[in-house]
């Protein structure tokens, strides 16, 4: 029988780190294209992205800043490419959507929930900053909603289902499988759905098998045979909850977006390193890498060449 295929995507650099938390954290718009193609030559079938200001990092929503780095990422890599319309918390919902309904990607992340989204105690491990906005940035999550209510969610997915992207659906907690249902069951989201699930985050579902098994299980009676999981662990049980999802049957996020860690201790020196380690546990269990073009199957994607970049 043929050997069961598992996705990764890799998340290259987010909007959670800041540049003064690791050397290796892709900033300008060629060290973001080559972190891609690098992830991608490494096993990646999907780049999950996201822009920064060149000079400080601070995270960028402007389409402007993505047309740079997308243009090359599609001249030399087959890979899917994502876009994020999570933006950072501290931006407002047209200003994150702007990218992915400009330049109609293959898939788009979709956060479904507002919540709380706590950066504050990475202060007590990172006490300089390169950058002025830093320090208040991470601080300021300790007052800071995620909003993503049930207006901005039908927003982004009515915007973006009218150019056949397809999401990444976030899903920091329990709850949030169930405000996918209620969209699903109105028709508003259509199978299969890239159900990722996030754990880790202090604002949303905790790191613990158990809590990796209740997630499985409440999406597998909620879709059934209609979605395909995927699991980012957040810091430094990434590697960890990617091992128990692909065991039990489920796709994997990595990324300096999702960790800056490639092992106790060890700063991971670029996306690729992170790809290659979900690579071994994958084929450790004789499992194979899905090919960008798999992935395409597998998501019932559009497919890259009907993307507006």
């Amino acid at each position: 029988m043929a050997k069961r295929k598992v996705v990764i995507t890799c998340a290259v650099t987010g909007a959670i780190h800041t540049p003064s938390m690791s050397p290796h954290l892709p900033v300008t718009p060629d060290q973001i294209a080559e972190a891609a193609i690098g992830a991608a030559e490494a096993g990646a079938a999907i780049v999950h992205l996201h822009a920064r200001d060149p000079k400080t990092g601070k995270p960028d929503q402007s389409p402007e800043a993505f047309e740079p780095f997308l243009k090359v990422i599609k001249q030399r890599s087959n890979c899917v490419v994502n876009l994020t319309t999570g933006g950072a918390p501290t931006m407002g919902i047209d200003e994150r959507l702007g990218p992915a309904a400009h330049f109609k990607p293959e898939v788009a992340s979709l956060n479904m929930g507002s919540m709380n989204f706590g950066l504050y105690p990475m202060l007590e491990r990172f006490k300089s900053f390169q950058h002025d906005w830093e320090q208040p940035y991470l601080e300021g999550s300790r007052d800071r909603i995620f909003k993503n209510t049930f207006a901005d969610i039908e927003h982004i997915l009515t915007t973006c289902a009218e150019n056949g992207t397809r999401f990444e659906v976030e899903c920091y907690d329990i709850g949030h499988l169930y405000t996918l249902a209620h969209f699903a069951d109105r028709g508003v989201i259509k199978p299969p759905f890239f159900v990722q699930s996030v754990f880790g985050i202090l604002g949303g579902i905790g790191q613990h098998p158990e809590d990796v098994q209740h997630m499985k299980r409440t999406a597998d009676r909620l879709f059934g045979a209609d979605y395909r999981w995927s699991v980012l662990g957040a810091g430094r049980n990434q590697m960890t909850i990617a091992a128990q999802a692909i065991a039990l049957g489920g796709n994997v996020r990595v990324g300096l977006e999702d960790s800056l860690w490639i092992g106790p201790g060890q700063m991971a020196e670029s996306n690729a390193q992170q790809v290659l380690k979900a690579r071994q546990i994958i084929e450790g269990l004789g499992l194979d890498v899905a090919t960008p073009d798999d992935a395409r199957e597998i998501l019932a994607l559009k497919g890259g060449d009907r993307v507006n970049f």
